[in-house]
């Protein structure tokens, strides 16, 4: 009986091991949201440069309830080179279909979702080798109105992913 248990619980781990394994990904961390994502809180990333020589696709992660309630997200993306230069973008983002299904991963009400920030159009080279920072903050504001949203709701996670073209 418990070598039967043992041959299970080892099936579950190799099967768990094969599926966490992302061999693509050099960098991809999530930073959790306590409630509402505030209009001046900023999710910082710090990272290394994996190389100066292969191409990479930069991606801003998310992860998103019902909450959500918008068909769009702008963020402001702020990319800091180890050399002091900054590249900063307003972006935009599709998060639902147009019959207001969220669009994203997931089985659940949470929906993930991995937007393009560098490497979709154009291949990104790290051209400096040491440390890099990337800041992301939401720069939604309702139809009209000239102040942004103080406190956006649905917004469970933010994260960063740094992937080797293959």
């Amino acid at each position: 009986m418990q070598r039967k248990i043992n041959g299970i619980l080892s099936i579950v781990g190799l099967c768990f091991l094969i599926l966490a394994c992302d061999s693509k990904a050099t960098f991809d961390v999530y930073k959790s949201v306590p409630n509402e994502w505030h209009k001046d809180s900023v999710a910082s990333f710090n990272f290394g440069a994996p190389d100066t020589i292969n191409n990479y696709n930069l991606y801003v992660n998310l992860r998103n309830t019902n909450d959500y309630k918008f068909n769009n997200l702008y963020l402001i993306v702020e990319l800091n080179y180890p050399n002091g230069k900054t590249v900063k973008d307003t972006l935009e983002y599709k998060m639902a279909a147009p019959n207001g299904e969220l669009l994203g991963e997931g089985f659940t009400d949470v929906k993930e979702n991995m937007l393009w920030y560098k490497g979709y159009k154009t291949p990104f080279k790290f051209t400096e080798d040491g440390d890099y920072k990337v800041n992301i903050q939401h720069a939604m504001r309702n139809n009209g109105e000239v102040n942004g949203i103080e406190n956006l709701e649905g917004i469970t996670d933010i994260g960063f992913r740094v992937e080797q073209v293959q």
